[in-house]
């Protein structure tokens, strides 16, 4: 019996990436689901994914800012075979004013946006090359245009965008490297200052005049995952708002 293809999703327990592995395991993915803090909500969706398909699912947590939790998962995804997708999708946002930012908010956005995922793919990279697999990023409209009060993050999603074009040559012709780059999907939960006016204003700006959903994100990862003569592309899943002017 032929395995199933098997993909990686960082940050796969909640909202963006929750998404991503309903979609992927809707697909005939089995999955990796990566966390962090969130053991909760991983192994709610494992048993989920489990009792559709028997042994589909597991899950694994690391910090992504600690690089021998890193190598850890790493060796721990390799161990497990048949990686075909590593999709790159944990990330941390905080403001950080210039006035006030530290080495330390440096250091956690820097390491988890970008160090973490560089390093986590580089690991991965011969596995996917035998499989001639895939890696789709997450990026964010302000790797474009950076965000007000989050410079280190904009910093950090501009790196992960030149990530994903950097290694789309140094992986090809095996991997494919592509990534998403989303709009207004989900207010960040955090962020208690983003009030309704704030948030209409944001809205605003998109073409299209409303929120995407987390599933808008799924089926980009999904059909970058499967689009077999594409590689190196970032696409916008944001409404409009990156052509608004």
């Amino acid at each position: 019996m032929n395995e199933h293809p098997k993909a990686l999703i960082t940050g796969g327990a909640r909202r963006i990436g929750a998404a991503i592995a309903q979609r992927l395991h809707r697909d005939g993915y089995d999955l990796i689901l990566h966390y962090r803090h969130s053991a909760d909500d991983a192994e709610a969706l494992n048993q989920h994914f489990n009792q559709i398909r028997p042994g589909s699912c597991h899950c694994l947590q690391a910090d992504l800012n600690d690089m021998t939790a890193v190598e850890r998962l790493a060796q721990q995804v390799i161990h497990s075979g048949n990686l075909t997708l590593l999709v790159n999708n944990a990330s941390s946002f905080y403001p950080t004013p210039l006035d006030s930012v530290g080495q330390d908010d440096w250091d956690c956005l820097i390491n988890s946006n970008l160090r973490g995922p560089f390093f986590l793919t580089r690991a991965l990279a011969p596995e996917l090359q035998r499989h001639h697999g895939g890696v789709v990023n997450l990026v964010d409209i302000h790797a474009e245009r950076g965000l007000g009060n989050y410079p280190v993050y904009s910093i950090a999603k501009a790196g992960v965008k030149m990530m994903t074009l950097s290694l789309a040559r140094e992986l090809a012709p095996k991997v494919r490297v592509n990534g998403v780059s989303p709009g207004a999907i989900l207010w960040p939960e955090a962020d208690a200052a983003l009030d309704e006016t704030a948030r209409q204003a944001i809205v605003d700006k998109t073409l299209l005049g409303r929120t995407g959903r987390p599933e808008d994100i799924a089926d980009a990862v999904a059909f970058l995952a499967s689009a077999d003569y594409i590689t190196g592309q970032i696409l916008a899943v944001d409404g409009g708002r990156s052509v608004f002017g």
